[in-house]
């Protein structure tokens, strides 16, 4: 509750046109908070549900495993449940312009600036999304199981999250664990990249420490379709990127930004004869638009070279958190060259001397 005020006391200092977002991210972390229980606490009552027990006793062992195995914060993060009675936490809405690929940016007092902002009510997020069309933008409006305090709050375990398979509910808590362990204001596309990464090796080796073969082999064929999707995606994007900034004019712009979306919907019909029918990607298809392609271009853009600094350092996680925290420290501008070198495996040695050289 201290932090609390101190939040709602700089928020009025910083002005009445923050009050009222900024009200509503308060009003609804605190409504969470009100709703949850000690997991250890709903064990042992008698009235739980026993497939709801089930799933709370696997998310105990989950979260001792991200702690003991994985080095993420040892807190009372996802020691707590609570019920939300809807299907997602909070709302997220990307925006980008018409004819561009740079993100709309949301600047907050201690998220620094990120390329989205959350609601906790889905008639908010739909009133902004609402109004940044009538700017013109490009939107997208993405429901979100699960969110990061970032270390300020003990993040519960909410209902949203339980309705996925457990390999997936151990990726989403060391993801969000991760978030914890290490955050650079204003980068992120540095920060989802870095938790995606930590989310697969945990997931990895939470199944090899379970002896779970039949499940790692259908979480990782769920894997190869999302990666394979996401490459559909992402060459997209990188097309649009050079459509917006050649000569064209505005119209024609619009014309080949409507064909590139038609060519990656036909692509992606030839993905899925390849997958037998599977359709779990066809809302993504249904309405492109730049915010959509940015949305995803933000938890990938840097994992394959997140995943060569942790194979660099041998699998060790510990030499792998002191690496990533000693490029966070590292201006922007350097950050970025050295991810980019890394991805393309030409790792510049100059960009990133002081990358794993101090432990």
């Amino acid at each position: 509750m201290h932090r609390l005020f101190s939040i709602a006391l700089a928020i009025t200092l910083a002005g009445c046109a923050s009050l009222g977002y900024y009200g509503q991210a308060i009003g609804g972390h605190l409504s969470i908070l009100g709703r949850t229980r000690p997991i250890e606490e709903l064990l042992t009552d008698p009235t739980l549900a026993p497939e709801l027990k089930q799933r709370l006793e696997r998310v105990v062992v989950i979260r001792a495993f991200a702690t003991r195995s994985l080095g993420l914060p040892d807190n009372d993060s996802y020691r707590r449940y609570a019920d939300l009675e809807r299907p997602f936490a909070v709302w997220n809405v990307f925006a980008a312009p018409e004819l561009s690929l740079k993100a709309k940016e949301w600047c907050f007092m201690f998220a620094g600036c990120v390329a989205y902002r959350g609601y906790f009510a889905q008639t908010d997020v739909e009133r902004a999304a609402a109004q940044l069309r009538a700017e013109g933008y490009d939107v997208y409006i993405g429901g979100v199981v699960a969110y990061s305090t970032l270390g300020w709050f003990d993040d519960p375990l909410l209902n949203t999250m339980l309705a996925r398979p457990e390999p997936e509910l151990a990726g989403l808590l060391f993801h969000e664990l991760a978030h914890q362990n290490i955050y650079v204001r204003d980068d992120t596309a540095f920060n989802e990249s870095f938790a995606m990464t930590v989310e697969r090796e945990g997931v990895r080796r939470w199944l090899a420490a379970q002896n779970a073969q039949a499940p790692y082999a259908a979480y990782t064929e769920r894997a190869r379709r999302r990666e394979e999707f996401m490459a559909l995606m992402l060459v997209c994007r990188a097309r649009l990127e050079e459509l917006y900034v050649s000569d064209f004019s505005d119209d024609d712009k619009r014309t080949a930004k409507n064909e590139l979306f038609n060519e990656l919907r036909r692509d992606y019909a030839q993905l899925k004869k390849r997958w037998d029918g599977y359709a779990g990607f066809d809302g993504w298809i249904e309405e492109l638009n730049n915010a959509k392609l940015i949305s995803i271009g933000l938890y990938h853009d840097h994992i394959a070279a997140f995943e060569k600094l942790l194979a660099r350092d041998g699998g060790d996680l510990t030499a792998f958190y002191l690496t990533v925290n000693e490029l966070a420290r590292q201006p922007k501008a350097a950050r970025d060259a050295a991810l980019a070198a890394l991805s393309a495996n030409l790792l510049d040695t100059s960009a990133t001397s002081n990358v794993g050289t101090q432990r």
